[in-house]
């Protein structure tokens, strides 16, 4: 199972990823030396949202869709499609 995740950065902006584990992404985001340029000079970061997906094709789609986005469309857009991911598994 993939996953589309957005974290807020301590600047307040957003960044969008994609991972198979959320929980050890944001952590790296963090931490690690494999954080994303973005977020390495914007810690910490706090996870605000994430969405899962059947495959990292359908990952990378969302991903894009969403930081095609406003700031304050985002986080609705994917909490929109985590529960039409949810109704799909019903």
């Amino acid at each position: 199972m993939w996953y589309v995740y957005i974290v807020k950065c301590s600047d307040a902006s957003l960044y969008t990823g994609i991972t198979v584990n959320v929980e050890r992404r944001v952590n790296e985001h963090n931490t690690s030396k494999r954080a994303a340029k973005y977020t390495r000079s914007r810690r910490p970061v706090h996870l605000v949202a994430f969405c899962p997906v059947k495959s990292k094709s359908q990952a990378l789609r969302l991903e894009y869709k969403i930081k095609s986005l406003k700031k304050d469309e985002k986080i609705a857009y994917l909490l929109k499609e985590a529960s039409n991911e949810l109704e799909d598994v019903k």
